[in-house]
């Protein structure tokens, strides 16, 4: 008799590990954004997201580097593995011929970034300071904003639209602050300021300094 192979599909453990490492950052961020980073267990996240802790460990080593998956989660509001560049805000502000209204289109949609992930940047930016695991996180956002803000800074010079002898960083620092999670943490959760005024003043920010 001969013997029949079949090819094996691990689509359907793909999805299914995918699933599990969902519903464990999910957990997470509820547990970080309820009791702190230090109060909240990995047995807790696991508990909650219904898998074993041995899994939670296997699939992320730290807890500390579950709050980096949790931040890359809220930060782009899914966990499809599409990079920020490529995604269709993105591909927007890329597409977009004047630069002022690149930098708006930028900053709305940094504005829903922002509301979806600033609890989490405060969590581990604040967390550092009595866990020091967090503290690599923390300068690992930072380096990823300013790399990232030099990357949107290059393409806003290459319209040729900036202001006269501008360097690029200038630019790259001017955004890298604008869009850092302080100025949203002012005037959006002490001031109580209205994201689409939030938006406009970030907006306001960036063009007035780097536009002619």
């Amino acid at each position: 008799m001969t013997e029949v192979k079949r090819n094996y599909d691990a689509s359907g453990r793909r999805e299914q590990a995918r699933a599990r490492q969902q519903a464990v950052v999910l957990a997470a961020k509820d547990l970080f954004e309820r009791d702190g980073f230090r109060a909240t267990t990995i047995a807790a996240v696991a508990k909650s997201a219904g898998v074993s802790a041995e899994s939670v460990y296997k699939g992320f080593g730290t807890k500390a580097a579950l709050a980096k998956a949790v931040f890359d989660y809220v930060i782009a509001g899914d966990d499809e593995p599409v990079p920020m560049a490529e995604r269709a805000d993105a591909q927007a502000v890329q597409a977009e011929p004047d630069v002022r209204h690149k930098i708006k289109l930028y900053v709305d949609g940094l504005a829903q970034r922002q509301e979806r992930s600033a609890k989490v940047q405060i969590l581990i930016r604040d967390g550092r300071h009595t866990d020091e695991t967090l503290d690599e996180v923390w300068q690992k956002l930072l380096a990823e904003r300013l790399v990232g803000m030099g990357m949107l800074g290059r393409h806003l010079l290459d319209s040729g639209q900036l202001r006269p002898a501008i360097e690029p960083d200038e630019v790259r620092d001017v955004l890298w602050t604008y869009i850092a999670v302080e100025l949203y943490e002012l005037l959006v959760l002490q001031r109580n300021w209205s994201l689409d005024r939030y938006a406009a003043w970030i907006t306001r920010g960036i063009t007035g300094a780097i536009c002619p």
